[in-house]
C-alpha cells in the first residue's frame, strides 16, 4: 500500500477498525469534508467515511451533490489503496456518478471500493455511497498513475 507522502493514516480512537486519514496542510481541498476514515474490508475492498454536517448542506438541506461527488474522488483514491490499487501518485481520468437517494445530514457517509482492474498506468473502480443500508449514489472511476 503506497500512500503520497503528505497523507498520514492513524487509528481513529472512535472509530475501532477505523483509520484517520489526514493530509498535511490544513488548507488543502480535501479538507473541507472533515474527518475522513479509512479501512480495508474482509472482502478486500475499500471502504472510506465522512460526517456530514451544515457545511456540506444544499438549500434543500440534505448534503450537497458536489459534497458527495468530492467525497467520491477522495475515496477513489484513499478506497482504491485500501483494495490494494497502486494509486498514491495518480490523477482522476474520469468518474461518473449516479445519484440515487438523498444523502441526509448528520449520518455517516460510506463508500464501499472495488478495484476492478489494474495495469501499469490505470486503475479501474467502481463504488458506492451509502448511509446504513440506503444507497445514497453509485461511481465509477479511472485512475490513472503519474511519476512521483
Amino acid at each position: 500500500m503506497t500512500l503520497h507522502p503528505l497523507i498520514r493514516q492513524l487509528p481513529h480512537p472512535d472509530h475501532p477498525g477505523w483509520l484517520a486519514q489526514e493530509v498535511e496542510g490544513p488548507d488543502r481541498y480535501g479538507a473541507t469534508l472533515g474527518t475522513f476514515l479509512v479501512r480495508r474490508g474482509d472482502d478486500g475492498r475499500g471502504w472510506c467515511r465522512m460526517f456530514p454536517d451544515e457545511r456540506h448542506a444544499n438549500l434543500g438541506g440534505f448534503i450537497h451533490g458536489g459534497a458527495t461527488m468530492t467525497f467520491i474522488d477522495m475515496a477513489l483514491f484513499a478506497g482504491g489503496v485500501m483494495a490494494g490499487a497502486d494509486v498514491g501518485h495518480a490523477v482522476t481520468l474520469d468518474c461518473s456518478v449516479q445519484f440515487l437517494g438523498p444523502g441526509r445530514m448528520a449520518i455517516p457517509l460510506d463508500a464501499e471500493v472495488e478495484l476492478l482492474r489494474e495495469t501499469g498506468r490505470l486503475a479501474f473502480l467502481r463504488g458506492r455511497v451509502l448511509q446504513g443500508e440506503e444507497l445514497v449514489a453509485a461511481f465509477t472511476g479511472t485512475l490513472r498513475k503519474v511519476a512521483a
